[in-house]
């Protein structure tokens, strides 16, 4: 009884220390898929070599029409067919009839986090006495968390415990955890005067270079640059990650999106709401106070400004990663978390959550004002990006305050893309083939075909109808597994927020 245990967790320490120059990345993310073990079989609802997904609405992630009344032919972990729900079934095909539901790609959420940020001394007020917080991982709850909700490839896009997330992936991928596939990014690459303690931070550009070899040996599969990276850290960083065959992006501050183009990044996180190009007194290599608020408010979709720097982008083949999730307090419609995504915060989570609501909903109405700008601004930008040909991705950031919730956030961050102005499935497609396109992966996952992994989420509802369907998520196939989503939920139910 205790051999298959014993040889996965053989498989997860082989995949751990295996030289990551031996892998592709394609197969370092995607790796051959294993059997779920004792610890996960509680969460498996379908686990058949042939499965029959019949009378399903499919949305293929390519931005196309639905196909109405399909019947979708899983086999051995690869999408073997899609026809009209008329067509025979292969023999000995387990079959599941489901009527009213829709079949999505598996989500690919490129700005999703395995922490919670606590602020152990924040008042009620909003303000702390050290202006340092802590990031506890969440091991435990954040893989089920995303699964759960359709997420099937997720990038950590920065790490606090870099060997953790790379244990914790080895031990899905052998099939002892249950979680998405991961792109595990490297420890952050923060320059000086970081308020987080546990971050590292770069002496030079020499520094910043060894950082990313060192941990592009330990097996991980990205880059992030953070706010006080200097000009010639962040170059060294990109240099040496390319070197690797390794992307890097950037939450970036003390760079402007501009000059980050110019350095060669590949990706730009929390779309437009972060560059600081025009920020007044903006000095190089500083992130300056206003932290972007300055040149977003004056950056209108029209205007000269913002052609330019979107033809830059493009131009640069540079990816923008849309976050609104974390900027929705702003939105003068942000919507409270449904009872369901509170169920599985902790009490102090769920604390977090309403006193800083509170807050938010309490701030004058000149700050108010203010803010729906910025909102307003970002949703504009992020269509004339894609208008001009710019790859947008998403993910929710979700980092604390229990706003957004791993897997939900993923969930809201398409319905938000909806709310900027794109139809629902240009928003399943930012979501899904859109993240596949950036890693390189289209040909394997981001849509719906033959071919391709069987990475898919059956949701009650026609979310090309009503986007927030995509929230109805019953069953998450990952390699042709079924989850089931209920069960994945309630095992972490109060729990975020502390593990």
């Amino acid at each position: 009884m205790m051999q298959p245990l014993v040889n996965a967790l053989a498989a997860a320490a082989l995949a751990a220390t295996s030289s990551p120059a031996a892998v592709s990345f394609a197969d370092r993310v995607l790796p051959p898929r294993s059997a779920p073990q004792a610890s996960v079989r509680p969460f498996v609802k379908v686990d058949a070599p042939l499965v029959a997904l019949r009378h399903v609405r499919v949305i293929d992630g390519t931005g196309r029409p639905p196909l109405e009344d399909r019947t979708v032919i899983l086999e051995g972990g690869t999408i073997r067919s899609i026809a009209p729900a008329s067509a025979p079934v292969p023999k000995g095909a387990t079959v599941l009839d489901l009527p009213g539901r829709t079949v999505l790609p598996g989500l690919i959420g490129m700005h999703d986090h395995m922490y919670y940020i606590a602020r152990p001394d924040l008042d009620d007020h909003g303000h702390a006495d050290v202006p340092t917080p802590l990031v506890p991982q969440m091991t435990f709850s954040a893989p089920r968390l995303y699964l759960a909700a359709g997420v099937t490839t997720m990038r950590t896009t920065g790490s606090v415990e870099p060997y953790t997330d790379l244990n914790v992936k080895a031990q899905i991928d052998a099939g002892l955890l249950a979680g998405p596939h991961m792109d595990v990014t490297g420890p952050y690459l923060e320059g000086k005067n970081s308020p987080f303690i546990q971050m590292h931070q770069l002496k030079d550009a020499e520094d910043a270079r060894n950082t990313v070899a060192f941990w592009a040996g330990q097996g991980v599969t990205s880059f992030k640059a953070y706010m006080n990276i200097t000009r010639a850290e962040l170059k060294a960083a990109i240099d040496e990650a390319h070197r690797h065959g390794l992307k890097l992006t950037g939450h970036l501050c003390s760079v402007s999106y501009p000059e980050a183009a110019a350095l060669g990044i590949d990706d730009l996180e929390h779309g437009f709401w972060v560059n600081t190009q025009n920020d007044p007194g903006k000095q190089p290599d500083v992130c300056p106070k206003t932290v972007g608020a300055p040149t977003l408010a004056a950056m209108d979709a029209d205007s000269e400004a913002a052609r330019d720097l979107i033809q830059t982008l493009v131009k640069a083949k540079v990816a923008v990663t849309s976050t609104l999730p974390v900027f929705e307090p702003s939105s003068p419609d942000y919507r409270p978390l449904p009872e369901s995504a509170l169920a599985v915060l902790t009490p102090q989570a769920r604390e977090d959550y309403f006193r800083l609501r509170k807050l938010t909903e309490a701030g004058t109405p000149e700050r108010k004002a203010a803010r729906a700008k910025l909102w307003a601004n970002e949703l504009k930008l992020e269509r004339a990006f894609v208008a001009a040909g710019g790859l947008l991705i998403a993910g929710p950031d979700p980092t604390g305050a229990g706003n957004v919730i791993p897997g939900w956030g993923d969930l809201r961050a398409v319905e938000l893309l909806v709310q900027a102005g794109f139809t629902p499935v240009e928003a399943i497609r930012i979501a899904t083939l859109n993240g596949a396109t950036y890693l390189g992966l289209a040909d394997r996952i981001g849509s719906i075909a033959a071919g391709k992994n069987a990475d898919l989420v059956v949701v009650g509802g026609d979310p090309s109808r009503d986007i927030t369907d995509i929230e109805k998520v019953e069953i998450v196939f990952k390699d042709g597994i079924g989850y089931d989503s209920a069960a994945l939920r309630a095992s972490v139910r109060g729990r975020y927020g502390q593990y």
